[in-house]
């Protein structure tokens, strides 16, 4: 009995059952309810500790046209940040996974592969889409950070890179190649 009240009390996961929901999407009659979405707003945590705001600023300072053509940083593990494609201002990355071995140095390979691109891109779609944060670090403990977008514009930027005696100029921005995008969504 008790089980039976809890579970009238909390709802259900039907969005057009008559129970309390935290938020319910309002829907127009004959339309059928739209499922509950996750909130952009994640948690800061030590493998993804920038907001969507931070990431997109460093974004945006990227110098198009300047780094050298490919990284000389050796990773052997790689922390991805991934953020909803709502997030906004404050938001934190939804979901964190980590790669290590083979699979951190092909992920790192299909980043270093895709060309340089010497003028910000400009014809970009207006779809949206997830944007991740690649985090690679190497033996030393460095850490090689770089900015996907999985959409519009697809750029690939390099933000920085941390550590004592790492290489000092960040590889040029290019970017996000299909074949990026497919491994990203592979997790």
């Amino acid at each position: 009995m008790a089980v039976l009240g809890l579970t009238a009390a909390c709802g259900n996961e039907d969005s057009s059952g008559s129970a309390a929901q935290p938020s319910e999407t309002p829907t127009t009659p004959g339309t059928p309810p739209t499922l509950p979405t996750p909130s952009p707003s994640g948690t800061p945590s030590m493998d993804c500790p920038e907001t969507i705001a931070a990431v997109r600023a460093s974004v945006e300072k990227t110098v198009w046209g300047k780094g050298s053509a490919k990284s000389l940083f050796q990773a052997v593990s790689v922390t991805i940040c991934q953020y909803d494609a709502q997030a906004t201002g404050q938001d934190y990355a939804t979901v964190t996974t980590k790669r290590n071995g083979k699979q951190a140095t092909e992920l790192f390979a299909l980043v270093n592969s895709a060309k340089p691109v010497t003028n910000k891109p400009n014809m970009c779609t207006k779809e949206l889409g997830p944007t991740y944060v690649l985090r690679f670090t190497d033996n030393d403990r460095g850490v090689l950070s770089y900015t996907a977008e999985a959409f519009g514009c697809r750029r690939l930027v390099a933000t920085s890179l941390e550590g004592q005696g790492k290489p000092g100029e960040l590889a040029s921005p290019r970017q996000v190649s299909p074949e990026l995008v497919k491994s990203l969504g592979l997790r």
